[in-house]
């Protein structure tokens, strides 16, 4: 296991120990989150990652809104947000395409909640940024490139 591995290992037990510990999630959520999608972000293409999310998403248009720079000068801190309007959303997704992993962040949606969402990812370079929204069941995406000056992955 390398650093970056044991980092997260240990930031991801610590945090859902502290969920657990406040009574926020159950150990059987704690359980499910702890495996929750590890193939999608062990996948090494965006297909790869959306297709272990479950199924071939359907467009989204603009129910959909992906929210980062056309132009990010630093590539290692790009401020993405993704908003979605559709009726029942209770996951997003944000995918970087050519990034060595692409699947960057997963974020679930509790009931009564607004779908909004805010994160910084790295970007190696100019690329596709995938929104993949679960809403009802169903898998709707949306797609915004950003251009990178300075790359974030050892640029």
């Amino acid at each position: 296991m390398n650093r970056r591995q044991t980092l997260h290992a240990g930031l991801s037990a610590s945090t859902i120990g502290l969920l657990l510990s406040a009574g926020i999630i159950t150990p059987a959520q704690a359980q499910a989150q702890n495996a929750s999608n590890k193939a999608a972000f062990d996948a090494k293409t965006v297909k790869d990652a959306i297709a272990a999310l479950g199924a071939a998403p359907a467009a989204g248009g603009a129910q959909i809104t992906i929210t980062s720079p056309d132009i990010a000068e630093n590539g290692a801190v790009v401020p993405v947000g993704v908003t979605s309007t559709l009726p029942g959303t209770t996951e997003i997704y944000i995918l970087v395409e050519k990034n060595p992993n692409p699947m960057a962040a997963g974020f679930s949606i509790p009931d009564g909640t607004e779908a909004n969402v805010q994160t910084r990812v790295k970007m190696g370079q100019s690329s596709n940024i995938h929104a993949v929204v679960k809403a009802n069941g169903k898998l709707y995406a949306a797609v915004k490139e950003t251009k990178v000056t300075l790359g974030g992955c050892g640029g």
